[in-house]
């Protein structure tokens, strides 16, 4: 395990998927300055969805870094990061079952990161993915996940990794115009998956939260809900 090295530790982790299901990639980073990567590691999912990565991502980092040092955690999931926040709670309490009586989607994962959580601090900071001039950790990890689903062999600074590629969904400094957030994969689908509407009618989410209506809404695969929970398989 990393261990400590100073009074909090500032991490971020990313996971990605080429399809969403499909080709899979986790990743973590540290920082000893909050900007460079100091230690990192990715590694392979085979094939499996954004949320599996991202929950994957956020495992492996809880289980490298120290228990006994703050960690403040950098990501551009929601969902991961109101899974084991928001709705971890009330998942519990209802047995593992959504509000809508459904099982807890990727629960085993849950699970793992509920009881790596226990008894530390964890301080969860949400970023926006594939800024110009974004969250330099952030955008490390994004990077080393996203090589770690294309290639899918493990990578990092304990193997002596060079520094992953640029990511491809990132803009450069000065485009005239920043793309959508990489959810579902390119093409004519990650354009429709990303579009939001104004609900007509008031609904439930799959996460099992209902949404009123004139709420924003947003189309995933298996109908409508949230917009941050549009890769929810919940």
């Amino acid at each position: 395990m990393i261990g400590r090295m100073r009074e909090r530790v500032v991490a971020a982790c990313d996971g990605a998927s080429k399809g969403n299901p499909g080709p899979a990639g986790w990743a973590w980073v540290v920082s000893d300055d909050e900007r460079t990567a100091a230690r990192w590691e990715s590694g392979p999912l085979g094939r499996a969805t954004n949320n599996v990565a991202e929950l994957t991502a956020l495992e492996r980092l809880l289980a490298s870094v120290d228990p006994d040092v703050p960690l403040e955690v950098r990501m551009d999931s929601q969902y991961a990061m109101k899974a084991v926040t928001t709705w971890l709670p009330g998942w519990k309490r209802n047995g593992w079952k959504t509000s809508a009586g459904k099982p807890v989607a990727n629960q085993d994962l849950v699970v793992r990161i509920d009881a790596l959580l226990d008894g530390r601090s964890v301080e969860f900071r949400h970023v926006a993915a594939h800024q110009v001039d974004g969250d330099p950790l952030n955008d490390f990890a994004d990077r080393a996940a996203s090589q770690a689903a294309t290639v899918q062999e493990a990578a990092g600074s304990a193997l002596g990794s060079p520094e992953p590629p640029p990511s491809p969904d990132t803009p450069v400094a000065g485009a005239a115009r920043r793309k959508a957030p990489r959810r579902t994969g390119g093409g004519a689908a990650a354009r429709s998956s990303s579009r939001t509407i104004k609900a007509k009618f008031p609904g439930r989410c799959l996460c099992g939260r209902s949404y009123a209506a004139g709420e924003s809404i947003a189309k995933n695969a298996q109908g409508w809900g949230h917009p941050e929970c549009r890769t929810a398989d919940a």
